[in-house]
């Protein structure tokens, strides 16, 4: 991680994810824990989710760096525990509280997924182990910091499936995000999914995203005159005095107005003069939103004369915003237009400005989009991405698996949501065209799987059948990242977590990619896992006698 982005990045979660950030019921069980002796058995705890979301084939994991940080800087401050003493029942030992000033993660590691891996349901993603109690005190605070980051993530990344690899898409939904962490977490996560660009201007400074951004239509709309634009002159970009930039602007105009055949008179003054004070005072950025009144018959036109006197002042301007209407017409019908202007003016660049399309976009609506001609290159997406308005939650949960050596199950009349016991290693699982083909669960204890050997395994969901597979590769998926209160593991920017993001997506086959009706992915468990499994599920089955014991 970058030093820069580094030290912004952990003040970020220090601020963001104190240790308090918990659920109480974690201290009074801690405190069970403590007042039973139990608190420093050695306990391991796993955290996964059990359904891919937004009904599709695959998640992004995302959220370890943050973990890892929290987990760094876990301890209780004086004013914490004074806090707790207040709200704890009044028979809470104070021995307890003394106890919490002491506690930190020294003896805590974790294994993890690398962050921007493509993972599935069921499969561990962190395995958290350490002292009974710590380990439980940190379960809320690790999944309220993977929960939203992998769902986020995982929906920019169907995003940018549906809008394919050529055109850019840049969010920009922090006004609609819920509360400013919402949104500080949604702009680093969406570029890590896949997004190039971000409106939030904290996510630049805190994570190198890229920001972008020019104007609203309060902007436009707060102009009424040509008087109100000032300065009026405009010094050409090699440097040789000031120029007229009103009076040339207005010649523009009325040539572009008569090679298109349109009418000055419905030409928004309050329009032009926008434009025309946002070029002066950014000459090499001129992007405006064209739509405040009425694209065809005053934005398009006073767009292509500002833009037309920029170029003739050696300026580049950027391009325009579309932000109502049909996205696709409109942007067939401006470009058609900047064609003819480069055409007719000599000016070949002016063919090729950008041309950038917001207006509540969503998947299925960008899907839609890339079905049909247009000449947008750019997406804007807030609301429907930020809110992750098809599915509020990836449902994350985290499950006590181990404790002092000994394998632990959650039984549960949904077999659905039945844990896997023990300490595991995960494997990926891959054929010969280098696809993912399957995610196999092993007892860390097993040697690994490998590659030409074939192997029985039982795939979960379907009625426990046995299948055999022969892997053309093996990876190991996680990695050792958090030891004795260390980080182990580089962090990684947001960019290079964004790298691996799009490496992994790549790899996997397009049935698993597709966003409707995926096929789905397999996850299994080896025999050694399954027969244990059976013989905790039996054994829990035939009950317990210990109310008849002496």
């Amino acid at each position: 991680m970058a030093t820069c982005e580094g030290k912004e990045a952990l003040s970020s979660v220090l601020n963001r994810v104190p240790p308090l950030l918990t659920d109480l019921y974690q201290f009074t069980m801690a405190y069970a824990y403590w007042r039973a002796g139990r608190h420093n058995e050695p306990a391991v705890f796993e955290l996964f989710f059990r359904d891919n979301p937004f009904g599709g084939g695959f998640s992004l994991f995302a959220g370890l760096s943050d973990c890892l940080l929290f987990l760094q800087n876990f301890t209780f401050s004086d004013d914490d525990v004074e806090y707790l003493r207040s709200v704890l029942p009044a028979g809470t030992d104070a021995a307890f509280f003394s106890y919490l000033k002491e506690l930190d993660c020294s003896s805590v590691s974790v294994s993890a997924v690398p962050e921007g891996s493509v993972v599935f349901a069921r499969v561990p993603l962190l395995e958290v182990s350490g002292p009974l109690a710590v380990v439980q005190l940190l379960e809320t605070s690790l999944l309220c910091l993977v929960n939203y980051a992998s769902l986020v993530c995982s929906n920019a990344a169907r995003f940018r499936l549906a809008a394919g690899p050529r055109r850019r898409l840049m969010e920009m939904g922090l006004r609609r995000a819920q509360g400013p962490d919402g949104g500080l977490t949604a702009s680093r996560y969406t570029y890590i999914g896949g997004f190039d660009l971000t409106s939030n201007a904290l996510a630049g400074r805190l994570f190198g995203i890229p920001v972008a951004g020019t104007m609203a239509h309060s902007y436009v709309t707060s102009f009424s005159s040509l008087e109100e634009v000032w300065p009026q002159t405009l010094e050409p970009c090699g440097g040789s005095g000031p120029i007229d930039f009103i009076c040339l602007v207005k010649g523009w105009l009325g040539r572009v107005c008569q090679l298109l055949g349109s009418k000055t008179n419905l030409v928004r003054e309050g329009e032009l003069a926008a434009f025309l004070s946002y070029a002066i005072a950014y000459p090499q950025n001129f992007l405006p939103v064209i739509d405040s009144y009425s694209v065809s018959c005053s934005g398009l036109l006073c767009f292509c004369a500002v833009a037309l006197a920029l170029y003739e002042l050696q300026y580049r301007p950027l391009g325009v915003r579309l932000d109502s209407g049909d996205l696709c017409r409109q942007s067939l019908e401006v470009r058609r237009v900047f064609k003819e202007c480069s055409k007719q003016f000599s000016v070949p660049q002016f063919e090729s400005l950008i041309i950038v399309g917001t207006n509540s976009i969503s998947e299925q609506s960008l899907a839609e989009l890339n079905k049909k001609d247009n000449e947008i290159d750019v997406v804007g997406v807030g609301t429907h991405l930020v809110t992750c308005t098809r599915q509020p939650s990836l449902g994350c949960v985290y499950k006590l698996i181990e404790v002092r050596g000994r394998p632990r199950m959650k039984m549960s009349e949904d077999p659905e949501k039945s844990t896997l016991p023990g300490r595991k290693s995960v494997y990926r699982l891959l054929d010969a065209d280098g696809h993912p083909q399957m995610d196999l669960i092993c007892l860390s204890e097993e040697p690994a799987p490998k590659a030409g050997v074939s192997l029985n395994c039982f795939p979960l969901g379907l009625n426990k059948m046995v299948q055999t597979v022969t892997p053309a590769q093996v990876t190991s998926l996680r990695l050792e990242v958090f030891t004795c209160g260390q980080i182990t593991f580089p962090l990684n920017s947001a960019s290079e977590s964004r790298e691996r993001a799009q490496i992994s997506l790549q790899t996997l086959n397009p049935h698993h990619k597709r966003l409707q009706e995926p096929h789905d992915y397999t996850v299994a468990l080896s025999e050694r896992l399954h027969s244990l499994v059976s013989d905790i599920t039996k054994g829990n089955s035939k009950g317990s006698n210990f109310l008849l014991s002496n």
